[in-house]
């Protein structure tokens, strides 16, 4: 996928955004002292997680429509809310945050905002 067919899709430009911010979210809440997660097993999975999401939105750019795109698609709905629920229970409220935006994002890019489901008619 070219650069400029990314880029045409704002929802899944925010999405990969927000995953990174919150990969790095998650990284210093697990390797700061004094955040009070710090080595703890939630933020590893918090780390993990958001890696993961990540790869999912690299995904859902270049997979065409079809079951496997529904299928990441759904896949990054359960990690998205899982991961901003692992935030609220660390009480890390910008990773919760990051992750409600990517949902923001996900859902602007399932409406087809970026106008790459948009058929022209003449």
């Amino acid at each position: 996928m070219s650069s400029n067919a990314f880029l045409a899709r704002p929802g899944v430009v925010l999405l990969l955004a927000v995953t990174t911010v919150g990969f790095g979210l998650a990284l210093y809440a697990y390797f700061a002292p004094l955040t009070g997660v710090t080595a703890t097993l939630g933020a590893l999975v918090a780390i993990l997680t958001s890696a993961v999401l990540v790869l999912f939105a690299f995904l859902l750019a270049t997979l065409h429509p079809g079951g496997m795109r529904r299928f990441v698609f759904v896949l990054t709905v359960i990690g998205l809310g899982g991961n901003a629920f692992a935030g609220a229970l660390l009480h890390e409220w910008w990773l919760c945050g990051a992750m409600l935006t990517g949902l923001v994002g996900l859902g602007a890019d399932a409406l087809g905002a970026g106008g790459h489901n948009a058929q022209v008619h003449s």
